[in-house]
């Protein structure tokens, strides 16, 4: 790794209560206590990844192809392994955009496009995780 690479620094705060300091220089707090739940888990956050990765690629793609959105949400679930460590090993990604007159055809090559060439985030899960895709569109009321 060279001095340029991204570099995050994670602080202990209090008993398994960290900061997350990002390249960027934005602060996320982390919590691994379920029981507190004061934040969120390093799991959660990987999901969330996961979906806004693929959410600006997916958006962006239709904004080239002219869709008129309106609207888009993606819902990510994660099934992870029963024994230690307990990684991801199927990740279902629930796209809904909302727009007029929304090609079909369109979103699935943009989700595709997304999940194959785009997203970094699936690039690194995907050796090990499976991960699947859906949608639906809803037409946008005037």
């Amino acid at each position: 790794m060279s001095a340029e690479d991204p570099k995050a620094v994670v602080e202990l705060l209090s008993d398994d209560l960290f900061d997350g300091h990002t390249p960027s220089g934005h602060v996320v707090v982390i919590d691994t206590d379920r029981e507190r739940n004061s934040a969120s888990s390093p799991m959660e956050l990987l999901l969330v990844a996961l979906g806004s990765c693929t959410g600006v690629d997916v958006v962006s793609i239709l904004k080239k192809k002219r869709e008129d959105v309106t609207g888009y949400r993606v819902e990510v679930r994660g099934q992870r392994r029963a024994e230690h460590p307990r990684s991801y090993q199927r990740m279902e990604l629930h796209h809904i955009v909302t727009g007029r007159n929304i090609s079909e055809r369109s979103v699935a090559q943009a989700i595709e496009l997304s999940e194959q060439k785009y997203c970094s985030v699936a690039a690194t899960l995907r050796p090990t995780a499976e991960i699947v895709s859906s949608f639906e569109i809803i037409e946008a009321t005037v």
